[in-house]
């Protein structure tokens, strides 16, 4: 708005000007300030033509905007594309900028149903060839997604491709890329949709042609997007699900591989639960499980996918998986958001049961806890956890009481729902 007002005042001062020295002749250097009728459409010798329908334009936009009449504001926006047609103008591009200010101001006050009006604003925007047109289109075409409008949005997108604005920047470049991820992704979407109706109506066909042409629009595109560096999980999802429709099990299986494992793309834990569920869906090796979650164990060591890295470990014969299981419980537990899970105490007690069998095992866990039994205590072992575990989940009491001795068999603790009662 502070823009808009600023172009005003600028024709306003032009026009002052013009009887400026009338006005201090006649009132001794003063102007007087007195209610004006404020102008609408004041011709004046410097105004052109272009200037007087723009500033024509632009007081009716800001007035429909003082009084919070968006859908006015929007319907008045109707005649810039035409305006805006003008490229020769230096104005013109200034306008241009002016407009996109405004339609920005005005889409977001417009209420999310009038698809009409966000069309009028994506014309506008679309004609001030400003460089966030990319961005505004995708917005736009998110908003036509909410709508259920798919196949506009794809034709959206697709303008969007080919729109270009001066010299390509790795910005630009960067948007047009995401413009394309988008636009497969409507592909995916009609896609599922026209599965989805197949099988309701028991007419399920493999070979359905149009359903095939979208999948291989969509694939050509996240095949070249899912080049890129980058996170691109509801992507991803998207690719391999219409992959393993198709029985394509080893080309989904090398996507969710480079896209977990090459170093050029950054850390992302999704990749390898993503790659981890589909290995267990086709029952694939616990040796190939084990180095999925491995991998998430380094980046996410509070991954609820733990407890089964934990059983796996724990279902091998090798003594060194068994001490791996005891330490990702232990690290599970230095989360509190395990603090009271039945299910991560329990493998620690037949973790340390299967332990148990082996001579050193005493010197194993003590190994594990030493940097842990300063702290470990008033994490877990307090008179205030037995309380409340007493009350909560005795179950759970009765577990942990187990194996105070053993995780801490230095420490006197008070654990213990006796001493809570008693005042300790």
């Amino acid at each position: 708005m502070d823009e808009l007002d600023r172009h005003l005042e600028q024709n306003e001062v032009l026009e002052d000007d013009d009887d400026s020295s009338d006005t201090s002749s006649r009132r001794g250097g003063k102007k007087l300030k007195l209610p004006l009728v404020k102008p609408m459409c004041v011709e004046t010798q410097r105004e052109s033509g272009f200037h007087q329908s723009c500033r024509m334009c632009l007081e009716l936009i800001r007035e429909a905007m003082l009084h919070h009449r968006w859908k006015e504001a929007a319907e008045y926006m109707t005649s810039y594309p035409q305006i805006l047609e003008d490229k020769t103008s230096r104005t013109a591009q200034q306008y241009k900028e002016l407009v996109w200010r405004i339609s920005t101001e005005i889409l977001h006050h417009l209420p999310k149903s009038t698809v009409e009006d966000y069309n009028i604003i994506y014309e506008c925007m679309k004609h001030s060839g400003v460089k966030h047109y990319l961005m505004i289109c995708l917005e736009h075409s998110f908003h036509l997604m909410l709508h259920g409008q798919f196949e506009d949005a794809k034709q959206h997108l697709s303008a969007a491709e080919s729109w270009r604005y001066g010299k390509e920047s790795a910005a630009q470049l960067q948007r047009t890329k995401l413009i394309q991820a988008y636009r497969s992704l409507l592909d995916y979407i009609i896609w599922f949709d026209k599965k989805f109706a197949l099988s309701n109506n028991n007419c399920f066909d493999f070979d359905n042609q149009g359903m095939h042409n979208y999948f291989r629009q969509a694939s050509v595109n996240l095949k070249e997007i899912l080049r890129n560096p980058g996170v691109w999980d509801p992507f991803i999802l998207s690719y391999v699900e219409m992959l393993e429709f198709y029985d394509d099990w080893e080309e989904a299986l090398k996507v969710l591989n480079d896209y977990a494992f090459d170093n050029s793309f950054p850390p992302n834990p999704n990749a390898h639960v993503y790659l981890f569920q589909h290995l267990k869906r086709h029952n694939a090796p616990k040796k190939k499980l084990i180095k999925v979650l491995k991998n998430l164990y380094v980046l996410v060591p509070s991954h609820e996918l733990m407890l089964e890295y934990s059983s796996l470990l724990l279902q091998s014969e090798k003594k060194s998986d068994i001490q791996k299981a005891l330490g990702v419980v232990l690290e599970m537990l230095d989360f509190a958001c395990w603090r009271s899970n039945m299910d991560v105490w329990k493998y620690l007690q037949a973790i340390i049961h299967k332990l148990q069998t082996e001579d050193n095992w005493e010197s194993i866990v003590c190994d594990k806890m030493a940097s842990r039994k300063d702290w470990w205590p008033a994490l877990h072992f307090t008179s205030f956890h037995a309380c409340k575990d007493s009350e909560e989940n005795p179950e759970l009491l009765e577990v942990k009481t187990s194996l105070i001795k053993i995780l801490c068999p230095d420490r006197t603790l008070k654990y213990s729902v006796e001493l809570m009662t008693s005042g300790e």
